[in-house]
């Protein structure tokens, strides 16, 4: 079951994709921008979208602090390890992975959540915490949601990015 919290996020993101008809990327900042400001873990939240012919991530979307890291090999890092896995992957504290890439010296932990359209997975929202271990299944949930509204609303367009 989700929390009030969580479910109040996701119905104002959800309100706002179907109210204001915005273009893509602009849903993707907007959608980002809410979710750092409204869930006091999430310090950057970004979407990294599959080009597949290269086997890379490139960023798209985000709010925080900018990073180096705008293109990730599929495989390197915890969002390239979710390009080919398929999986959730939520990381309670990032100093224990050996495959991870340090976006900044003050994050804790992350949380990366495939995006899917026609079952295929075609990006990710990556959220990072300067938090140790603050993610719960209610957090992975709330982001599937998140990702499952964004691939209903924009559908093929996503496959353009």
């Amino acid at each position: 079951m989700i929390s009030t919290k969580h479910s109040s996020v996701f119905d104002k993101i959800s309100t706002l994709l179907l109210k204001e008809k915005l273009a893509l990327v602009d849903c993707l900042n907007l959608v980002c921008e809410s979710l750092k400001t409204e869930m006091e873990a999430y310090d950057w939240v970004g979407f990294y979208f599959s080009d597949f012919e290269s086997k890379t991530l490139h960023l798209k979307a985000f709010s925080g602090a900018p990073t180096e890291h705008t293109c990730i090999p599929f495989g390197k890092g915890i969002c390239g390890q979710v390009a080919l896995s398929n999986q959730n992957f939520v990381v309670p504290d990032v100093s224990q992975q050996e495959n991870y890439i340090a976006c900044s010296m003050d994050v804790r932990s992350e949380l990366v959540v495939p995006l899917f359209l026609n079952q295929k997975n075609i990006g990710q929202i990556d959220i990072d915490s300067k938090t140790p271990n603050p993610f719960s299944s209610e957090d992975e949930q709330l982001l599937e949601r998140v990702c499952h509204l964004i691939s209903k609303t924009y559908g093929a367009s996503l496959l353009k990015l």
